[in-house]
């Protein structure tokens, strides 16, 4: 899929989690409980504001 991702724009980052824009990603379920966290993370710190271009 990372080839995919690439080629369709993306960009790819080899790492546990990625925050960006309200959007929280990992890369496998090896990485649940950072995944995890960071989702808890991300609720207690309340709303975001958008970043709308």
């Amino acid at each position: 899929m990372k080839t995919d991702f690439i080629n369709a724009g993306s960009i790819w980052r080899d790492e546990q989690v990625v925050c960006e824009d309200g959007i929280i990603t990992s890369r496998n379920p090896n990485d649940l409980h950072t995944f995890v966290a960071k989702i808890v993370e991300e609720v207690s710190e309340g709303k975001h504001h958008r970043r709308a271009p």
